[in-house]
């Protein structure tokens, strides 16, 4: 493979190859000193043009379509490459002849196109010619000082050949390019080069070589989740809309559920269900007491035992599901540090326990509804009231570790009446359920405000 200077070395082999050319043919015999270049439109100097000349541009480069499939460089998951695609480049010229007088234009580009027809291909000596290096047989090589390093760009040596084939360009694309270049237009051909591969030196990891293979043919079944349901035991019925919490029982409910090693994925942790708690339609699993409250993925995987010595591997996978994991209030609500009293509003903080536990950046709002009339005659007419938690973490200035999860609540409230409310949290949009009495109304748990 050939490095970033190839393009350079390919313009400058053709450019090359026309100039030998033109020599060749004596062309100065009858055109006087004739100049071949590689230089934009726009830099060609017509004013002061003393002598005929046949210019080479390189006014476009796109990506080769063939070699697009490779791919590009890959990683792995540490971030360390693993391969080394190139990148495939076509080169797109316009071969332009200016004359010093009448007629020389055409004659110039009648040779230059009869020499890129008769050499269609770049061969791997023409190229090493062109772009030969210092040598204690030729100090001064073929290139010019400027342009020494081409001969390191090793494009003789990439996989592929350089191949040239005339393109045919419109009128209408013709105005375009030359109204861009800001140049008088001349007779013009226009060519592409294919194919430039550039590879990079970077150090690649490749694994070690395929000893032996394993295959297995399984028919093809795609397990499918259609409801998320919650029960608190095995011996309890799933209800469609009981409050899913930790500790429960989730139940997948599907199609084509079972497979010969089923595992359920749940917020990134691979849950291995009971062999009597999965069948085709329906699998449960109890929820961890670590997944934090919130709105969480699930997802049903079918592995496969593969290799020696065989290892589970994930073969298919289900739709992704999501469920709210409700956050409970464990124990009394209590206050503390309470501030007013008569007829003032009160204000404090608010202490309860919530399960599961609280992580630093999960955010947290506390919610009061009263139960009581408020003492009359009442100090403020509304009786529902939000407190958010304040950040766990200062992060104005973080400390080295992030703090703990934390089952333990202190949230500031300010601006209540004294009475009796409802008490819920609400963790990540999540909200805690309320128990309620055998006349189905909201009785718990609940928080005195004196």
């Amino acid at each position: 493979m050939s490095n970033a200077l190839a393009l350079a070395s390919v313009t400058f082999t053709i450019m090359d190859l026309l100039n030998n050319g033109l020599i060749d043919r004596d062309i100065s015999a009858s055109l006087g000193d004739v100049a071949v270049t590689a230089l934009p439109p726009d830099r060609v100097d017509l004013a002061n043009l003393s002598r005929s000349q046949l210019n080479l541009f390189l006014y476009q480069v796109t990506p080769n379509q063939g070699w697009r499939n490779v791919g590009l460089p890959s990683r792995n998951t540490a971030g360390e490459r693993i391969n080394d695609n190139p990148l495939a480049l076509d080169l797109h010229y316009l071969l332009t002849a200016y004359g010093a007088d009448q007629f020389h234009a055409e004659i110039l580009l009648g040779y230059g196109m009869q020499l890129l027809h008769e050499t269609p291909v770049l061969t791997r000596n023409a190229i090493r010619r062109s772009l030969a290096g210092p040598s204690q047989v030729n100090p001064g090589g073929g290139l010019p000082d400027a342009l020494r390093n081409l001969f390191t760009s090793q494009l003789s040596e990439q996989v592929e050949m350089i191949k040239i084939w005339p393109q045919t360009i419109t009128t209408e694309e013709i105005s375009r390019m030359w109204t861009a270049f800001q140049a008088r237009y001349r007779p013009t051909a226009a060519y592409q080069a294919s194919v430039v591969l550039i590879e990079s030196r970077a150090s690649a990891k490749s694994a070690l070589p395929v000893q032996s293979r394993s295959v297995r043919a399984i028919p093809f079944q795609k397990p499918s989740i259609e409801q998320v349901l919650s029960r608190a035991s095995a011996s309890d019925p799933a209800v469609p809309d009981r409050a899913i919490v930790s500790g429960d029982q989730l139940v997948l409910q599907g199609t084509q559920l079972k497979g010969d090693d089923t595992v359920v994925v749940l917020s990134d942790t691979e849950l291995v269900p009971a062999v009597s708690d999965i069948s085709m339609d329906q699998i449960a699993v109890t929820i961890p007491a670590a997944i934090p409250a919130g709105i969480q993925p699930v997802q049903v995987l079918q592995r496969l035992l593969m290799g020696s010595p065989p290892m589970p591997h994930r073969v298919i996978e289900s739709n992704v599901e999501s469920f709210t994991l409700r956050p409970q209030i464990q124990g009394p609500v209590t206050i503390s540090d309470p501030q007013g009293g008569g007829p003032s509003l009160r204000s404090g903080n608010i202490n309860l326990n919530v399960k599961p536990a609280v992580g630093f950046d999960q955010r947290v709002k506390v919610l009061l509804n009263h139960i009581a009339p408020i003492s009359s005659p009442p100090p403020v007419s509304v009786s529902a009231f939000s407190f958010e938690a304040p950040p766990r973490m200062d992060l104005s200035s973080p400390p080295a570790s992030p703090p703990p999860p934390t089952m333990n609540l202190k949230i500031p409230f300010a601006g209540v009446p004294a009475g009796d409310y409802l008490v819920r949290v609400v963790v990540d949009g999540a909200e805690s359920p309320l128990q309620t009495d055998p006349g189905g109304v909201f009785n718990a748990p609940q928080v005195t405000i004196l």
